[in-house]
């Protein structure tokens, strides 16, 4: 999941003139804390078991930093772990980091237990319960490494056939992991660590790049950049059931079983929420104004609260070429925020 740079002007823009601005609702941004800290950022984790935040943060002084879920306030660090993100085992009470060598910790203590060695390039990653695995997702091959989070062993290596992006698990023995330049999603057979299928979205989203399930009703939702949509598919057979708009500039999507609502966070300063009437009727529900940069987001299940990270940034040096991206400013000192998203 890399950065990318994107105005928040022209994002609401669009946004609004595709008939999104739904600014009505009960979510809102209950608080910001401002913790700051150098250094680049992606995913944000929350670890429901044990209360705590993780965020990795890379540049000259690379770490995985540590906060209390409830209160915010720091609660230790990982150094020296240069890691796009970080997931927990709850059970083993281990965690890991997509650095390279993946750094793997105990969750209770921060102390580090090893590194492991991997292939590829670690980005995203997905702990599963069912076989108590972390799959470490890479853009280039291999694109997945499966560890068993029990004693960090590899268990093998997975080619998905593309760039991978998220990742969820039905906890049966299938995971379902959206490829980014393929615009389908791959169905992987968590016992023998193959390829059973591929999900062509048909054109109606494209460079996916967050994946959420309703795992109950066996329902995938994919948010995609290009076009902006969220596409809504049954998860054992791959058939499209709808697709609904979302922001521009979506870097994550999250499912909460408790309130029947997916989530989209976006690079524009917005939040989608897609509630699920039935397992045949969905609506956007609500656009939450958030934060431009917050494109990446996590869900504490006890809370029902959404955390997103996000940044303040200096204009771009040079303006964007006709047709292309333009580079990002530099991140204003100590704006470094994470932002918590509830009723």
């Amino acid at each position: 999941m890399r950065q990318r740079c994107l105005t928040c002007a022209i994002g609401i823009a669009i946004f609004a003139s595709i008939g999104l601005a739904q600014q009505g609702g009960a979510y809102k941004v209950l608080k910001t804390a401002k913790v700051g800290g150098a250094g680049g950022f992606d995913y944000v984790y929350a670890d429901e078991a044990g209360r705590r935040l993780y965020i990795a943060r890379t540049g000259p002084s690379p770490r995985i930093t540590v906060f209390n879920l409830d209160t915010l306030e720091p609660a230790g660090e990982i150094p020296n772990t240069s890691a796009h993100g970080a997931a927990v085992d709850p059970k083993s009470n281990h965690g890991f980091g997509t650095s390279k060598p993946v750094a793997m910790w105990d969750s209770k203590t921060l102390a580090p237990i090893k590194t492991i060695d991997v292939q590829g390039n670690p980005d995203g990653l997905l702990f599963d319960s069912f076989n108590g695995r972390v799959y470490i997702l890479s853009h280039s091959a291999p694109n997945a490494t499966a560890i068993n989070a029990a004693d960090g062993s590899v268990a093998g290596t997975i080619d998905l056939g593309g760039a991978p992006e998220q990742a969820v698990s039905d906890g049966k023995g299938h995971v379902y992991i959206d490829i980014e330049d393929k615009g389908n999603i791959a169905v992987v057979d968590a016992r023998t660590l193959t390829v059973t299928a591929h999900y062509d979205l048909e054109g109606k989203g494209g460079t996916c790049a967050g994946l959420a399930m309703d795992v109950k009703n066996n329902i995938l939702f994919a948010a995609c950049r290009n076009p902006a949509t969220m596409v809504i598919l049954n998860a054992g057979d791959g058939k499209i059931i709808t697709t609904l708009p979302i922001g521009t500039g979506t870097d994550g999507a999250i499912f909460n079983p408790k309130t029947m609502e997916a989530f989209s966070s976006q690079g524009d300063g917005t939040l989608t929420v897609i509630k699920e009437n039935s397992p045949t009727s969905f609506m956007v529900e609500q656009t939450v104004q958030t934060m431009a940069s917050a494109k990446t987001l996590t869900l504490d299940g006890k809370t029902n609260r959404i955390l997103l990270i996000a940044a303040e940034f200096t204009p771009p040096p040079t303006p964007a070429p006709a047709g292309g991206r333009g580079g990002r400013g530099q991140m204003v000192p100590d704006s470094f925020s994470v932002l918590v998203v509830g009723k």
